[in-house]
């Protein structure tokens, strides 16, 4: 399909949702006792003025660890972890590497199972970026690996930098992380994803050999697809496999940065070598940096900021009416993968908690859109615990609104009591 033919055959581009909204950022009077903690957010760090952009795993003994920069995007990782299941964070990564303090990019953390038997790992990753801040860049992105769930760390080790024979410039890395399929069997690889500041999306895979990580030379994937990959500058991509993860198929949901287009969405059936004509993404699901997991019954819970683009909204509540957009803010998307699969619109939104823009002084529909970036895991009796970052009411000194990193809980069983 050319780029003619998405823009004038989808039926997905803008327009609004018509899927319920559940609100969990106002709390009705009558709300019963034991729904009262769908309302409640917990703070995972609020100890700086700016503090954004985390991501999350479970590790094996049910703790929570969440990793985050100090500052927006780039700045030294800080951590929290917590013991309970997400309702108080208060411990951190003892002895950190030096190496994280310097990191340029919001980072990126995975857990890698292995088939050969091999202990688990957890990964972190943290590219180098140029910001334009005079300081320039090395390129390439960092990687650090645990073998004792997140105790330790290695220092940082630099892939495809200018100090290598081949150099990359990415921005976030890696957006997303998938273990890959050979003859229809889990093997010891993963592929994972960036962008450079072209908006080319690139692919790269990490394999073990004996016992040392190996990447891959980054290559452009979806050249195939290059009209619309530059024109929406398609990034940030989220890859969810079918089957409650162990299908066959992959489905990328891509952000569309110039907000010009909604999100994209591709398949693949070929363990993401190839990737099918891009469609719009249902304006339901419309947003930027999307995280997907998979739910205890087999649903998929998607995080990601809110962008929306219907004009008759726009009009009735933006609170910034020179924008073609705004943002509800810290959003989830409620669905299957055959919602994904067939365009539709899957079965509701949560609205998970507002972000303040500077002038509001209670949450309303229209939100602050600097929030996402979600840290999202799924506990063994179905809770999920969402963390993002946002300026969700407290203040500094100057009375302007801090930016800080809180998480929810919730299950969707409670969720949808409301909805009845």
């Amino acid at each position: 399909m050319c780029l003619k033919d998405l823009f004038r055959k989808s039926k997905n581009g803008a327009g609004d949702y018509s899927i319920p909204m559940v609100r969990l950022d106002v709390m009705p009077e009558d709300t019963p006792d034991e729904l009262e903690y769908l309302y409640e957010l917990s703070v995972v760090d609020n100890e700086l003025d700016y503090l954004g952009h985390p991501d999350a795993v479970l590790l094996k003994d049910g703790s929570i660890l969440d990793v985050y920069p100090s500052g927006h995007g780039k700045g030294a990782i800080r951590s929290s972890i917590s013991r309970d299941g997400g309702v108080t964070y208060g411990y951190e990564i003892e002895n950190m590497p030096k190496s994280w303090e310097t990191s340029r990019e919001t980072p990126t953390v995975y857990r890698l199972e292995f088939a050969d038997g091999t202990p688990d790992k957890i990964l972190l990753i943290s590219g180098n970026p140029n910001w334009h801040d005079g300081n320039g860049t090395i390129g390439g992105f960092n990687f650090s690996l645990s073998d004792d769930e997140g105790k330790t760390w290695s220092e940082f080790e630099l892939c495809f930098s200018k100090k290598h024979d081949f150099t990359v410039i990415p921005i976030v890395s890696m957006a997303s992380l998938t273990r890959l399929k050979e003859n229809g069997v889990f093997v010891d690889k993963w592929m994972a994803f960036f962008h450079n500041p072209d908006f080319v999306n690139y692919k790269t895979i990490l394999s073990f050999v004996d016992g040392k990580p190996v990447w891959s030379k980054p290559e452009p994937y979806f050249s195939q697809h290059r009209a619309i990959e530059k024109k929406a500058n398609m990034c940030e991509v989220e890859v969810v496999r079918s089957d409650c993860g162990k299908g066959d198929e992959l489905c990328l949901i891509a952000r569309s940065n110039n907000k010009n287009y909604n999100s994209l969405l591709s398949f693949s059936q070929d363990e993401g070598k190839t990737w099918s004509a891009p469609v719009f993404a249902p304006s339901a699901l419309n947003g930027e940096r999307h995280k997907a997991d998979y739910t205890s019954d087999g649903r998929l819970f998607i995080t990601f900021r809110s962008i929306e683009r219907c004009e008759e909204k726009i009009k009735k509540n933006s609170i910034e009416k020179m924008k073609n957009w705004y943002s509800e803010g810290w959003v989830a998307w409620v669905g299957t993968y055959d919602d994904l699969k067939n365009g539709t619109e899957g079965q509701y939104r949560i609205k998970l908690a507002h972000t303040y823009l500077d002038k509001q002084t209670e949450p309303s529909i229209c939100a602050n859109a600097d929030t996402g970036y979600c840290g999202n895991v799924v506990l063994d009796d179905g809770t999920i615990v969402t963390s993002t970052y946002g300026q969700f009411g407290e203040k500094k000194n100057d009375g302007k609104y801090k930016t800080y990193v809180a998480s929810k809980r919730l299950k969707l069983s409670d969720v949808e009591k409301l909805i009845k």
